[in-house]
């Protein structure tokens, strides 16, 4: 039957045609994104814009600003032109320019809205960036905490920051902060709530996110994931744990040497009707033998997990370099605990250790984008030209 002009079907197809990919100047700035951040000070007397404040802290700890201290003192020393770039007013007595002081910066970041604060800062690295393939030719996103340990020692609220970083890139999606009362359980969804294309991605963690919820919930944003099977999915493991793996051939074998030991990595891959677990394709067990080469000691480690990928969507060789490559996600951490000494920080009043957290994540994430490998190094060659901060994050 053939369909009328005024028919509303033609424009619905229309709009769900490929739309135009925007062009760089349709993209917002990183002002743009920190304008989206709500303001928590009562206008009347506030001298200094949040978006300044903001920008300026983003360009200190690319610096290698460790502290709201050494954020203050980036801003005294930075020249007036820097200054004008990230909007700094000019004093209308005297010819100089209203710079924030520490404390200003201290207050700021601890009544800041974390949430909005990561979504601007997950929103601008990700719009800066295509959506990169790792060297298993998927694009992979792995999802994990860690906790402000110098928080905690200092009887304070314990921080346990929840992210989602991309594999390839090492560029934080999204961050969430979990709460005292709860787990990281209960924040998965929240947090992969904020990235807003997750179609063709294979989501990674933790056996502890190996819950039906999430696997549900990934499906119904066209997503994929590897789940690891422990004793909290019982019956997976154990059905998991029963297939004739002897039978099964071994589909591919990777061998490497460090942090002083040596590890061969074994894995197989059986397509299964029946897992017991939603949307599960393909059983993949991975044995482990390292060998310390220190003491010469050796143990072997079997693991077991599932995926919603096909054996028609991946390979047994692609499926062991997603898993690898989850573990990127330790490396972001060590970065901060090394580079940027967060464990170590001072910061313990209300938001204050989580944004600063993000704008390590913001300045990791810059870094990295640029094809920088030593991020040290880079910090101390921003460090001596202010002006580099402000061109690795759009503002020159």
């Amino acid at each position: 039957m053939p369909v009328d002009a005024s028919s509303p079907i033609p424009p619905a197809l229309d709009q769900l045609r490929r739309q135009p990919e925007p062009r760089p100047e349709e993209i917002p700035g990183l002002l743009e994104q920190f304008a989206e951040v709500p303001d928590p000070r009562d206008p009347r007397g506030v001298r200094h814009a949040l978006v300044v404040v903001l920008a300026l802290t983003a360009c200190a700890v690319l610096a290698g600003a460790t502290s709201a201290v050494a954020v203050g003192e980036w801003g005294a020393v930075a020249p007036a032109h820097v200054l004008e770039r990230l909007g700094v007013r000019p004093d209308p007595l005297l010819p100089t320019r209203l710079r924030p002081a520490e404390s200003t910066v201290r207050r700021l970041l601890a009544r800041i809205d974390g949430d909005a604060l990561d979504r601007a800062v997950g929103r601008w690295l990700s719009d800066r960036h295509p959506k990169a393939k790792g060297a298993s030719g998927l694009r992979g996103v792995s999802v994990d905490g860690k906790s402000l340990r110098g928080v905690a020692r200092a009887h304070g609220r314990k921080i346990h920051l929840i992210a989602a970083m991309e594999h390839t890139t090492g560029l934080v999606l999204a961050q969430l902060d979990v709460g005292e009362k709860t787990n990281e359980i209960t924040c998965f969804q929240p947090l992969l709530d904020a990235v807003a294309d997750l179609a063709g991605v294979v989501v990674t963690s933790g056996a502890m996110h190996t819950q039906r919820d999430h696997a549900t919930y990934l499906l119904g944003r066209r997503a994929h994931y590897i789940a690891i099977a422990k004793d909290n999915q019982k019956s997976l493991r154990k059905q998991l744990r029963s297939l004739p793996w002897r039978d099964i051939p071994l589909l591919g074998r990777t061998r490497n040497t460090s942090h002083g030991r040596s590890e061969i990595r074994r894995i197989k891959v059986a397509t299964v009707n029946n897992l017991l677990f939603p949307g599960a394709r393909q059983a993949i067990q991975i044995k482990r033998r390292r060998t310390n080469r220190k003491t010469g000691t050796t143990t072997i480690k079997t693991v077991y997990a599932v995926t919603s990928l096909t054996a028609a969507q991946t390979t047994a060789a692609q499926l062991a370099q997603l898993i690898r490559d989850h573990w990127n996600i330790e490396a972001l951490h060590h970065i901060r605990d090394t580079t940027f000494a967060e464990d170590a920080s001072q910061l313990r009043t209300g938001n204050a250790p989580r944004a600063m957290a993000t704008f390590r994540n913001l300045a990791i994430g810059t870094l990295k984008r640029t094809g920088v490998t030593n991020i040290a190094a880079a910090l101390r060659r921003n460090a001596r030209d202010p002006r580099r901060p402000l061109g690795l994050l759009g503002l020159a």
